[in-house]
């Protein structure tokens, strides 16, 4: 709705780009889009290394494609931060996206990919075996979503995000920076904004069809999602057909109180999860919205997160995870020599192609199509059919 002080765009930085409008027209109109990566100032990078915090406007073209027009690589202007845009020599505004997407590429896998779906999903695990007895309702709705999840993790730790491990050499933030990242993805995160899709798109400004025609993500996750909470509805209400069920339901009391507690009080910190910390849940609505939001995060929210990390990220300059060099400072033009020089070699970028080929791999059933089944009564069965 407008162009932040810290960004140095005007109108003219842009009117090239905009068909005919002014820069305030074209953010009248809604097409003006942007993607602020504040979250990575300052972030604690393995060896020292620079990472860069950009800011990016997108604008929506008469063909309706987003399309980057301006790329500043640091969070505030000044004369060492220039804007770089399209109208620049094509390999200068090439190494500004290249460092955009390096930029982006931490915060996917920090942020995203592990902090928003693998480990906030543990600690939502955890406090479901510790609280739910298995001939729970609940938790047999539940556990068949956190499958493998406890050992992908442990897994992961030890392989990926680890001392030397993947992520400490091929991604520019190391270990140190991913840690950073997934604290803050986890602490920000709240289960009815961030964990309802369009909620969180409607945060965002993304929802409308007619401002962003082309959005794939939201035209798949909307209607899963609404998929998945139609299928909690009929088995929740058929166990929980009266509030005084919700209410003296002992495991399920315990469940959120273990969930809305603080971390540092041995819960897992969960924030806007529905229902009142004395009374707890008191009707199922509240129940169907939060294990709605489990069940997605565990699929769509992971399936959206990981499955595409190989068309992304294997060829390297598309979207690199490490570059050599600290983000550029000054405009200039570049020869190719220079763009290579500041890619991964040929072993760190095998090892990227090889990790992201590997996380892309389906290892489980799709949605419905259960591996360890819970629910054998006839209402469970014919919600999971339908």
């Amino acid at each position: 709705t407008a162009i932040p002080d810290k960004l140095d765009v005007t109108h003219e930085t842009v009117a090239e780009f905009l068909e005919g409008l002014t820069l305030d027209e074209a953010l009248a109109q809604k097409k003006i889009f942007i993607c602020d990566l504040a979250v990575l100032e300052n972030l604690p990078c393995k060896d020292g290394r620079i990472l860069a915090a950009p800011v990016a406007l997108f604008y929506v073209d008469k063909s309706k494609h987003l399309v980057p027009i301006a790329i500043q690589l640091m969070q505030n202007k000044g004369p060492n931060n220039p804007v770089y845009t399209p109208a620049d020599p094509p390999n200068t505004w090439l190494l500004a996206k290249m460092f955009y997407n390096n930029a982006e590429a931490q915060h996917h896998q920090g942020f995203t990919h592990l902090g928003r779906t693998h480990i906030l999903m543990e600690g939502m695990c955890v406090c479901t075996h510790r609280n739910l007895s298995p001939s729970h309702p609940l938790f047999k709705l539940l556990a068949p979503h956190f499958l493998f999840l406890l050992a992908i993790n442990s897994r992961g730790l030890e392989k990926l995000v680890s001392i030397g491990g993947w992520v400490d050499c091929c991604m520019t933030q190391g270990v140190s920076g991913i840690f950073s990242l997934i604290a803050k993805s986890v602490s920000s995160w709240r289960a009815d904004v961030q964990g309802i899709p369009t909620e969180e798109m409607k945060a965002r400004g993304v929802l409308d069809r007619e401002v962003l025609p082309f959005y794939p993500y939201r035209d798949d996750a909307v209607p899963l999602y609404a998929a998945i909470e139609r299928y909690v509805t009929k088995v929740l209400q058929h166990h929980y057909d009266s509030p005084s069920k919700v209410l003296g339901d002992v495991e399920l009391q315990q469940w959120r109180k273990e969930m809305v507690t603080p971390v540092a009080e041995g819960g897992v910190g969960i924030k806007g999860i529905l229902g009142d910390n004395k009374v707890g849940f008191s009707d199922v609505s509240q129940l169907i919205q939060i294990a709605t939001t489990i069940i997605a995060t565990c699929s769509l929210g992971h399936a959206a997160a990981n499955f595409q990390q190989y068309d992304q990220y294997a060829f390297v300059p598309n979207y690199p995870g490490i570059l050599m060099a600290p983000p550029p400072t000054q405009k200039k033009d570049y020869t190719d020599s220079d763009l290579l020089s500041i890619l991964p070699n040929k072993s760190m970028t095998l090892d990227i192609v090889l990790i992201t080929k590997l996380l892309s791999k389906r290892g489980t059933n799709s949605l419905g199509d259960f591996e360890m089944q819970y629910m054998y009564d006839p209402v469970g069965v014919h919600a999971a059919k339908e």
